[in-house]
């Protein structure tokens, strides 16, 4: 017996009763409260220190996602959503298909009109989506503070550059819940898809920021002292550490936020020579950043693509 219609018939459907049910979950208003709190702690303290040079500086607005007070143990804006966003994301999906095989209604949706592949693809849209509303209610929030205390408007440019922190920060969003995802269709036990999924960001958070320097200096030893060694090594180690969705993440938003970075990568004094000093366009720091964008966008794709193919494979019983 075939099913009439095109495969990705029911999307609909499953991404909005997902949706209905990530915004009404005790569990995300939790943690939605957690984000909250933590950014209206990081800009308040954010605003304490601009208020001094808001005259000075053109991008005040920016530096409310960076700025950390001094003496203060509060990390900034960004740092804030750099910790929880995994969290959050993780949490969202970690149980969206096992949870399903364990309460025994996976079979009971599949035998209504609806592929696998719109079940799957009707989940991880839910849970984007509802990544997407936090955190532009998140970045609102922000400017609303900013505009209140700094008593200035952003400009069209900061909005602009707001505006990519925010498609940035769903495309790193989309990697954790991926990645979550494709443990929730590997592992029948939630328990266990939420252990490996954090797992692996701890790896990434604290593990992978010395792994690529033992990698480096194990591979590209500097023997000699010349600069072609030194120079070899630190490429090694900015490509390892590349690897890192945090490190991507982070650069990204380094370039976005601070305009005046005209570079990720090794500089020579050489090629200083003659450069025009400034903030950079905003076309010029999304350019400077695009591979990093798209490598967090490929990796999206490759965990969606794993966790639809085993997902595909699995035989589901009633």
């Amino acid at each position: 017996m075939t099913r009439e219609g095109s495969p990705w018939t029911g999307v609909g459907a499953v991404f909005f009763k997902e949706l209905a049910d990530n915004l009404s979950s005790v569990r995300i208003f939790i943690l939605e409260i957690l984000m909250f709190v933590s950014a209206l702690a990081a800009v308040f303290t954010a605003t304490q220190t601009l208020t001094q040079t808001v005259g000075e500086d053109p991008f005040v607005f920016l530096k409310l996602f960076t700025t950390v007070q001094e003496g203060s143990q509060l990390p900034s804006f960004a740092g804030f959503l750099g910790f929880l966003i995994p969290l959050t994301a993780i949490a969202l999906t970690f149980d969206s298909v096992n949870g399903e095989h364990n309460r025994r209604t996976l079979s009971r949706v599949l035998a209504q009109p609806i592929y696998r592949d719109a079940l799957l693809m009707g989940k991880f849209l839910a849970g984007l989506a509802t990544m997407a509303i936090i955190q532009a209610a998140l970045w609102l929030l922000l400017t609303g503070m900013g505009i209140l205390r700094l008593g200035v408007l952003p400009s069209g440019e900061e909005v602009a550059r707001g505006f990519l922190f925010l498609l940035a920060t769903l495309a790193y969003s989309g990697v954790w819940l991926g990645l979550a995802l494709l443990f929730s269709v590997v592992y029948r036990q939630p328990s266990t898809s939420a252990l490996a999924a954090l797992a692996v960001w701890l790896f990434f958070a604290v593990f992978w920021t010395f792994i690529p320097d033992i990698i480096a200096r194990t591979v590209r030893p500097i023997e000699y002292g010349v600069q072609q060694e030194e120079v070899a090594q630190l490429q090694l180690r900015l490509v390892l550490d590349r690897l890192s969705p945090n490190v991507l993440y982070g650069e990204v938003l380094r370039a976005i936020l601070n305009p005046g970075t005209r570079s990720l990568g090794i500089v020579f004094i050489s090629q200083l020579e003659g450069a025009v000093l400034g903030p950079l366009p905003v076309g010029q720091s999304l350019l400077l950043v695009w591979p990093h964008v798209t490598g967090l966008i490929a990796v999206v794709l490759l965990l969606f693509a794993a966790a639809y193919v085993n997902f595909q494979r699995q035989e589901v019983r009633a």
